[in-house]
């Protein structure tokens, strides 16, 4: 999702910020900069660096595989029970491993054929970002003087 978003931001005046990912996909900036230090070795992100920096693709996003991203990541598309080292039972290949090993591949192959350009043209993908976009521009708009505090309900502690 982190490349998903730096790609439907692509061709900005400026940089994205991993700060702006992790609150639009809600996922940790700790996370995001060990992903990106992957990524950038992957070649398929390029950071600039001080005020008004951030992150662009590297590439053209019809270039930039799901498969690549996956495997830029150093995660796997691998059912096996072994993760393909075909020693799944007592050092041995088990009775299923041929079939997981061909699942995996129909895997990586559907997400190789899938590029980031064909998943920012998809209608319900562009729907998810504009509600992300409204949402991060209604929390910017939010001050702390005018940002919505619930507090707990005192009446009910008081009464007792």
């Amino acid at each position: 999702t982190a490349m998903l978003d730096l790609a439907l931001h692509q061709g900005q005046e400026r940089p994205v910020t991993l700060q702006d990912i992790a609150m639009n996909q809600e996922i940790s900036l700790s996370y995001l900069e060990q992903l990106f230090a992957r990524l950038r070795q992957g070649g398929l992100v390029r950071g600039t660096r001080g005020p008004g920096g951030g992150y662009r693709l590297a590439q053209d996003a019809t270039e930039i595989s799901i498969a690549g991203i996956i495997t830029a990541v150093d995660e796997k598309a691998d059912l096996t029970r072994c993760g393909g080292t075909s020693d799944c039972q007592q050092g041995e290949e088990c009775l299923t491993h041929e079939l997981w090993a061909e699942l995996s591949e129909k895997i990586y192959q559907f997400l190789d054929d899938i590029s980031l350009a064909d998943l920012i043209q998809r209608p319900r993908v562009c729907e998810v970002a504009e509600r992300q976009n409204e949402k991060r521009k209604s929390s910017m708009n939010e001050t702390p003087a005018t940002r919505k505090v619930s507090l707990p309900d005192r009446s009910a502690s008081e009464s007792g």
